[in-house]
């Protein structure tokens, strides 16, 4: 059936309903992939169940206003349509009814079996009846649920993934408000992202991340508020949070994706390099996720499940110039569907899908052009806002900052402890890097080498750490030497030749 035959249809299909279909009624389309929502009890546990529309929703006075059971067309392939029973929930507060239909796959599958496939049969059933159709509902298992809410597609109607953690047809359960709520607002709200509901919050789908096998609050997005909630009284759409198509174009779809030739690798405190060698080494893989901790730093800190991967801490540093891209505030689930949804697509190049993973294709991350650094809440004292001015003046560059009458303030700190001479060196992780001309001013006005800031770092490592070796060597021919305390970062570093100007030897300590 061509694109022609369809729309004839649904014309066709249309006028037969037009005299019987208020104005106030929206039209849903729900598939059904399978998963916990729509199971039933069997001598082996639950298993997905047919006929959902019949034996989960019919007899709920919620999702059943009693009215006719009308069919709706369905294109259930590219040459094959279907007329489908429906069903018809009560009046809102807002005046106005969703009807929904229910397209139950020919293979239902839990979280463990769908595979790249069953996502391709999703997005392509969606395409096939975009026009017939104001929103989408995906029943879904939850466990696999997050690679398809984090598609990377423009689309100008909702499309909400919900399931839940015990079925509909089980007396105790959280899919009667997982289905309901999804309903509601896909019916009565044009959201037009990929979303995903649990627990009276709608969120962005590419922000989500599974937190719990079994609490029904089983979602959260760390990084990202909620879209929209439900309460008692009403529904709140936060529409400034909302992310539109900002483009003249009809909605397309990607079927393929590059899943088989993309990895996620867990790093942690003592990981042996092997290991990761391991892993890149095999065959066919394409791209490799790699889940650091702390600000993207390997090894380091401890792990949170907010934050964002940042080039402020030398572990993360080093990772960024080996060609590590930062992730930024990626879940791993979007990370993995994002890279996968690039690698397959025909004419991006290493450094167009390189550049593209920082970016924000669909809201999925919080891009960061630059490190911005702000003055703290509160007042500040006269020296340490002056302290902070020249900070910034020598992080531009400003020659002429450093050449007045600064002594007074060469050996003190600003709020994050930073010398004049430490801030040539911090700061130039938002610039192309600090004038050797500004140090050499700044040494021969008198600066310690040796004062350190808040986070411990001395000058020198600060300079190494950047790949500055004229800095490093003009430091060390200021008597500058790595603090003890700053070995053990440098202990992978000894045969970088900007480290070993600024003096590591090869067993990892520190020359003289």
């Amino acid at each position: 059936m061509t694109q022609t035959d369809i729309s004839q249809a649904y014309l066709r299909n249309s006028a037969e309903l037009a005299n019987e279909t208020s104005s106030a009624e929206a039209r849903v389309l729900i598939i059904m992939t399978g998963g916990t929502i729509c199971m039933k009890s069997s001598s082996n546990g639950f298993v997905p169940a047919r006929g959902f529309l019949k034996s989960g929703l019919a007899p709920r006075p919620s999702f059943n206003d009693g009215s006719d059971s009308r069919c709706i067309l369905v294109m259930v392939d590219d040459h094959t349509s279907r007329l489908l029973p429906s069903l018809r929930t009560p009046s809102s507060r807002y005046k106005k009814h969703v009807r929904y239909v229910v397209l139950e796959f020919d293979e239902l599958l839990d979280s463990s079996s769908i595979n790249a496939d069953g996502w391709t049969e999703i997005a392509q059933t969606i395409y096939r009846n975009y026009t017939f159709f104001d929103a989408f509902v995906v029943l879904h298992g939850t466990d696999s649920m997050l690679i398809d809410a984090a598609e990377f597609r423009d689309i100008w109607k909702p499309v909400i993934l919900t399931g839940s953690q015990a079925p509909m047809l089980e007396l105790q359960n959280d899919a009667t408000d997982n289905l309901l709520g999804s309903l509601i607002i896909a019916g009565h709200f044009m959201i037009p992202e990929v979303c995903l509901f649990f627990n009276y919050k709608l969120f962005r789908g590419n922000r989500v991340t599974k937190v719990s096998a079994s609490d029904f609050a089983a979602f959260a997005s760390p990084n990202f508020p909620p879209l929209a909630d439900i309460t008692s009284s009403k529904t709140n759409v936060h529409w400034e949070l909302i992310h539109r198509p900002t483009h003249i174009k009809a909605f397309s779809i990607q079927t393929s994706r590059d899943i088989g030739h993309v990895a996620c690798l867990r790093i942690f405190p003592g990981i042996r390099p092997e290991m990761v060698d391991a892993v890149l080494k095999v065959d066919g893989l394409k791209g490799l996720i790699l889940e650091t901790f702390g600000a993207g730093n390997a090894p380091g800190g401890p792990d949170g499940m907010t934050g964002t991967v940042s080039p402020l801490y030398e572990p993360a540093m080093k990772l960024e110039q080996a060609g590590v891209v930062p992730g930024h505030d990626l879940t791993t689930e979007a990370a993995l569907a994002k890279l996968s949804y690039l690698l397959a697509l025909p004419d991006l190049t290493v450094e167009d899908i390189t550049r593209q993973m920082s970016e924000s294709l669909r809201g999925e991350l919080t891009e960061q052009t630059r490190i911005a650094f702000e003055h703290p809440k509160g007042h500040l004292s006269t020296s340490v806002a002056e302290l902070t001015a020249l900070g910034y003046a020598i992080a531009q560059g400003s020659l002429d900052c450093v050449k007045g009458n600064i002594e007074r303030m060469l050996n003190e700190g600003d709020y994050f402890g930073n010398t004049p001479l430490v801030s040539v060196h911090a700061m130039c992780i938002m610039t192309t890097g600090p004038s050797i001309e500004i140090l050499r001013v700044l040494l021969l006005k008198g600066a310690s080498v040796h004062l350190r800031n808040k986070a411990g770092r001395t000058p020198l490592f600060l300079a190494a750490n950047a790949g500055l070796i004229e800095h490093v060597s003009l430091l060390r021919q200021s008597g500058a030497h790595l603090h003890a305390d700053e070995m053990e970062s440098t202990r992978l570093q000894s045969r970088d030749r900007t480290w070993r100007a600024a003096g590591v030897s090869f067993d990892g300590g520190a020359e003289m």
